[in-house]
């Protein structure tokens, strides 16, 4: 529907719009599977994936979110356990002394901006399969394309295939921690909550200091970024818990102060015997 969009839906009922945005979206999905699925970097992607299926079955880890309650959180009780970074969560390594076990990134902008950043850390890299449009050479061994898409909502058990963003790169790494087998995810730093209001998934250029993230310079002045959609996210993350709690399993959020409303609070210090 493109621009024509805000018009049509005011104009006409969602059982007449809904259906025709779907199959457009449907077609867009359709027409990026086959290279997708059949370029080189994703084939070996994937061959890579299905080597993390179900790699750490039973177990726990914890996926850290970016949001200023971070400074709250003593983060260096992480070191040692097995965890989930994203963004620019490398921003926190020196001050923590430790790096993540894995690291998440998908949106655009922050590939975009980031690359150097991200390419140089160690640890396996998951990142969006239209990133690969920022690369100027083969990624390197710790580098794994996902197939993410911003329509088709749903909670992929299989990330070899297509996974759903759910507007928060959080969904993305959850997706990956059930087809790891991890029992129990405990979230953190996943705020759900910012100072910086407009439209969602606008994108903006900061004009200073970052007071929606646990660094100034997280996106700091000059940084594009994209507004958060929080109601998708919502979406996303009740879709997440469904699946979790279906197999058996847990998702709990350990956030100080979080306003996210959709998982069991725990207490984070209590999380450590």
């Amino acid at each position: 529907m493109g621009t024509y969009a805000p018009l049509i839906k005011r104009f006409f009922p969602p059982a007449i719009w809904r259906p025709v945005s779907q199959a457009r979206y449907a077609i867009l999905r359709a027409a990026q599977y086959p290279a997708a699925t059949l370029h080189p970097w994703r084939r070996q992607s994937k061959r890579v994936l299905e080597h993390y299926r179900q790699c750490h079955r039973g177990q726990r880890c914890f996926i850290i979110g970016n949001g200023p309650s971070l400074k709250q959180t003593d983060l260096t009780k992480l070191n040692g356990e097995i965890t989930f970074g994203m963004n620019r969560i490398y921003l926190a390594f020196d001050s923590i002394g430790f790096s993540t076990t894995y690291y998440v990134a998908v949106n655009d902008l922050v590939i975009e901006q980031c690359l150097a950043d991200i390419l140089a850390l160690p640890m396996p890299k998951f990142l969006s399969w239209r990133s690969r449009r920022f690369f100027t050479s083969p990624p390197d061994e710790q580098t794994i394309f996902l197939h993410t898409t911003y329509s088709g909502p749903k909670f992929a058990t299989d990330v070899r295939g297509r996974l759903w963003e759910g507007a928060t790169v959080t969904y993305v790494a959850l997706q990956l921690a059930f087809f790891m087998g991890f029992q129990q995810v405990i979230l953190i730093g996943v705020d759900h909550n910012f100072s910086t209001q407009g439209k969602p998934n606008t994108t903006v250029v900061s004009q200073g200091e970052d007071r929606d993230h646990f660094h100034a310079n997280y996106f700091g002045k000059g940084f594009r970024w994209q507004l958060p959609d929080l109601e998708t996210s919502e979406r996303a993350y009740r879709m997440a818990k469904e699946a979790f709690e279906r197999a058996g399993r847990q998702v709990l959020d350990a956030t100080i102060g979080g306003k996210l409303q959709v998982f069991p609070k725990v207490n984070f210090d209590q999380l450590f015997g």
